[in-house]
């Protein structure tokens, strides 16, 4: 059986590992108690008068130590019962119960309220002083009665303070995974509230162009009327078509716009092409930026370009939050891809990893390209965001 599945039997067979536990401690006890032949203050137990006290002694011990966790208060009650009436036949404590009832008081406190735990057990602690103070032989002030009693309160106030510790580290863990939980919900609405922006975008994106092609297919069916009549409905056509698209779109975005972007403006989405309007936005707030463009700019595909567009407006706007106020971008354009790299050092950043909504948005726009994005802190100590997005190979 392996060590797992040995953990597990022990968890849910509780009350057999008492019994063993209870059977070897008893045992051991006697054993230990006679060969040191009982000697100590009190009555001599090894002789045959004394048996009756230790087969009720042995019997309360292994019943109360067996069931301990079953019936913790009702044990606790019963070994104190024992202990008061052996008190009062023989004037003296049997030392097993005293021991037994440590360990049921310990048990016993860290499974019940303070409240309850201190009624009971404080009643047992007093029941058992006053018992040996006017039946004990050695009287009230005798240090084995204050001895006893010291060492029992000790026992139940560390027992108690252990269960309030736990509780308190359950708590603490238990808000952790909540927060934890609430933290995962957020991002993931987070998530799905970019990816919408995106689908937005996009549709923008892909509305101008059809738009476009409205706008030249009506023009060229106007200016054709006089030529070939094969071309004019033919562009006629063109124009039913991408007007069909355009309701489509219309209709179907409009589900997911909110009320507040019912007046969002139409024009078209920015790019690349507008990035010197960015930078100029970006200066006029503070932030110093340090452009420069490896390779020829060319046309990208408008998801592409859109992404990179953001993707740099993201990173910028980090690098203004969290910087010294100086950045560097770097666009390259290369034969099968676009890539942007941003530096900045750090000024206040709390995580080396790059979990921020910002960084997800980044990625999500990266990967809808086909592309990736990569975020965080240098060797050299600055903050870098590295994004490639791969396009078709530029034509000679």
């Amino acid at each position: 059986m392996a060590l797992g599945e040995v953990r597990v039997w022990v968890r849910t067979h509780p009350t057999i590992i008492d019994t063993v536990v209870a059977i070897v401690f008893v045992g051991l006890f006697f054993i230990g108690f006679f060969f040191g032949k009982g000697h100590g203050p009190g009555p001599d137990f090894t002789t045959a008068d004394s048996a009756p006290a230790h087969l009720l002694a042995g019997a309360t011990a292994l019943f109360a130590l067996s069931t301990r966790r079953r019936w913790p208060e009702r044990v606790l009650i019963l070994d104190t019962a024992v202990s008061v009436g052996l008190m009062i036949a023989t004037g003296y404590r049997h030392p097993l119960l005293i021991v037994t009832w440590l360990v049921l008081a310990y048990t016993f406190a860290r499974r019940t309220s303070r409240r309850r735990v201190w009624l009971v057990a404080g009643a047992c602690i007093v029941a058992m002083f006053l018992a040996a103070g006017l039946f004990g032989a050695s009287g009230w002030a005798s240090p084995d009665n204050f001895g006893v009693t010291a060492w029992s309160i000790a026992v139940v106030a560390i027992a108690d303070a252990t269960r309030s510790r736990r509780a308190y580290i359950a708590e603490v863990e238990g808000r952790a995974e909540r927060a934890e939980a609430t933290r995962e919900e957020e991002a993931r609405r987070r998530v799905a509230e970019e990816r919408l922006r995106i689908a937005r975008e996009l549709h923008d994106v892909v509305a101008h162009h059809i738009a476009v092609i409205n706008v030249q297919a009506g023009a060229a069916a106007h200016v054709l009327e006089t030529r070939p009549e094969a071309v004019g409905p033919a562009l006629i056509h063109i124009r039913r078509a991408a007007d069909t698209v355009l309701k489509e779109l219309a209709s179907v975005v409009g589900v997911l716009r909110g009320e507040d972007e019912l007046d969002a403006p139409t024009e078209p989405t920015r790019g690349l092409a507008k990035l010197s309007e960015l930078l100029d936005a970006f200066a006029a707030a503070g932030l110093r930026v340090e452009h420069r463009q490896q390779g020829t700019a060319r046309d990208l595909p408008a998801v592409v370009d859109l992404a990179a567009y953001r993707i740099v407006q993201e990173s910028l706007t980090n690098a203004q939050k969290h910087g010294t106020g100086k950045a560097s971008l770097s666009v390259t354009y290369a034969p099968h891809a676009v890539r942007i790299e941003v530096v900045n050092a750090v000024a206040v950043y709390t995580s080396g990893s790059g979990s921020g909504y910002g960084l997800v948005g980044m990625r999500e726009r990266a990967a809808a390209t086909g592309g990736a994005v990569t975020a965080g802190i240098e060797p050299d100590g600055r903050f870098a965001v590295h994004a490639e997005l791969p396009t078709p190979k530029e034509q000679p």
